[in-house]
């Protein structure tokens, strides 16, 4: 790939326009980064440090032990964990059996995990042990024929001969294991450490990680060892400067969403960093890690540094040991931003990409010019173009907002068993994005809008469709419509508008409830309006857009603060 574009002329000292990838699959890199840094911290979990020689190690034992439960190359191996050493453990086992990782969102509900686990044809899945009930469930409902359950105790610094006695009897306590079910450390204890032959290869797929579209609909978005062994190799050319085996950062972001598992497990395996694993990203439990071990870099969503202003022991903080915090997932807005560079006078590196090309497409040059409310320059060997709304043929001049195309190695294959959605979304080589945007005459990017009607709450991508369908199934409710309201803390957060049957009557507490185990708890509506009738068009369809600008206007009377006048009931 070469070519020439106005933004390579914005790119910090040191950063090559264009890298030839190492075709090598991120299997092949853990081994390679464990002979290198044998006595590295790889991953550190609440007090427990885990060498790169020992997650070798590791590796190989549950590679062995996922050969001897049946799998094999190509099949689907789904996770259901939160960041836990054993997410990587799975995944790079997975990736030298030639399987493909199925991550998903241990948040989502039942109803949510049959449809994404049907979809892929998962036949395995490795997961939490509180999970396990609802997991049984879903056994008898999707093609899993085999259940791997682990404990969050499993990898804790106590010494093994006390704690795995205790992790078995804490772990089943509440479920009888039934067929089908092996625990994760009666699986791993039996296998030997012996290096394991390496089946996957560059252009296989390694993973499908799930993301939604404009029917609300989960798709899988296949991404293969060369998308996610390319990406990394892409980010880490932005910091020409940091150093193999000495770097460290906090693992904010989730490994089953594509930021985590691009830079929170694959980065930092390829760099030989260490990655201090969060498992639920609270402001308190990040502050208690900063004060511990002091990394180099902290991820996070607005919510995650929002938080953390809130807090006057973080505001008072030596924070020297900051070399960088990324954003990205939801705006950030400028306050935030200000705050966070007054406070600590680093740089703030926003970066946009989306689950199909793997979470990255651009980011603030590395030490380079920083210019406000943009996502900063496209990375090496990616190309951006600005095509108009209405035909997505014509490229629109520097300035000028239109649908934001992707073009480079880091964008996925397709989504699986969807065509016509693939070849909705890639079109002659190009991702086309869905999200409105322009470059500047630098080349820089400002997201502006989104052509979808994507709502982005704490970083969580939520489809207001989704929402309304749940609440059309509710026997009192005539008509609804969910959308996103400006938040300062979440970025955005969820406003249903909804109109009851005749003769019925609602509050806003019922509608909330009624969500509540249907939809994963980020996705259930924060504020619910009552109004007489929803918005349309000449042929009966619901104009969301037209809700978000009756919302805009009423915000704007109230001095852009929210809603206090709201109506709590309806249908009376």
């Amino acid at each position: 790939m070469s070519f020439e574009r106005i933004w390579h002329q914005s790119y910090a000292p040191g950063v090559p326009p264009v890298i030839e990838p190492e075709r090598i699959t991120i299997a092949e890199v853990l081994r390679r980064t464990a002979s290198r840094f044998p006595d590295r911290t790889a991953f550190i979990f609440m007090g427990r440090k885990i060498t790169f020689r020992e997650l070798e190690s590791l590796v190989n034992r549950f590679t062995r032990a996922l050969a001897e439960l049946g799998v094999r190359a190509g099949d689907k191996v789904a996770t259901l964990l939160p960041n836990l050493p054993q997410h990587v453990i799975a995944n790079h086992a997975c990736y030298r059996l030639g399987a493909v990782t199925v991550m998903n969102n241990p948040l989502y509900s039942e109803r949510e995990l049959e449809v994404q686990l049907n979809d892929s044809d998962a036949r395995f899945l490795i997961t939490l042990d509180l999970l396990l009930p609802r997991t049984l469930k879903l056994k008898a409902t999707t093609k899993i024929e085999s259940i791997i359950p682990c404990h969050i105790n499993d990898y804790l610094p106590f010494p093994k001969k006390q704690l795995y006695p205790f992790v078995k009897k804490a772990m089943y306590r509440k479920v009888a294991l039934g067929p089908g079910v092996h625990p994760f450390l009666d699986l791993i204890h039996k296998q030997p450490d012996d290096p394991v032959p390496i089946a996957a290869r560059w252009e296989d797929t390694a993973a499908f990680i799930y993301t939604g579209g404009t029917t609300g609909v989960s798709k899988g978005a296949m991404l293969t060892h060369a998308n996610i062994c390319g990406v990394v190799q892409q980010v880490r050319a932005w910091f020409p400067d940091l150093k193999d085996g000495e770097e460290s950062l906090l693992g904010v972001y989730p490994i089953f969403h594509s930021a985590g598992y691009s830079v929170s497990q694959n980065l930092t395996i390829w760099g030989g960093w260490t990655c201090i694993m969060i498992p639920r990203p609270e402001p308190g439990i990040i502050l208690e890690m900063l004060k511990k071990y002091r990394p180099g870099f902290l991820p996070g969503v607005p919510t995650i540094f929002v938080g953390l202003l809130n807090r006057e022991d973080f505001r008072q903080m030596d924070l020297s040991f900051i070399k960088g915090f990324f954003a990205g997932a939801a705006p950030l807005a400028p306050d935030t931003v200000k705050q966070l560079q007054d406070l600590t006078g680093k740089g703030i590196y926003d970066v946009y990409g989306l689950t199909e090309n793997t979470a990255f497409a651009t980011c603030t040059p590395w030490k380079g010019r920083a210019k406000p409310g943009t996502v900063g320059l496209p990375l090496p060997n990616t190309d951006i173009k600005i095509v108009d709304l209405e035909t997505g043929t014509r490229e629109l001049p520097a300035g000028e907002a239109g649908e934001i195309c992707i073009r480079g190695p880091q964008l996925m294959s397709g989504y699986y068993k969807k065509p016509e959605e693939t070849a909705n979304a890639l079109r002659d080589g190009w991702l086309y994005s869905g999200d409105v945007g322009f470059l500047d005459e630098d080349g820089y990017l400002t997201v502006v809008d989104r052509k979808k009607d994507m709502i982005i709450a704490s970083g969580f991508n939520i489809y207001p469709k989704e929402i309304d369908e749940i609440l059309f199934d509710h026997p009192k409710i005539l008509e609804a419509c969910a959308i996103g309201v400006s938040d300062a803390y979440r970025g955005e957060t969820i406003k249903a508008f909804v109109v009851v049957k005749p003769g019925e009557s609602l509050t806003e507490e019922e509608i909330i409830a009624y969500c509540k185990g249907k939809l994963a708890a980020y996705k259930i509506p924060k504020i619910v309006e009552f109004i007489a009738e929803l918005p349309k068009s000449a042929v009966g369809k619901v104009l969301r857009r037209e809700l978000k600008e009756m919302e805009r206007k009423k915000r704007e009377r109230e001095g852009n603060g929210p809603s206090t006048d709201r109506p709590k009931q309806g249908g009376e």
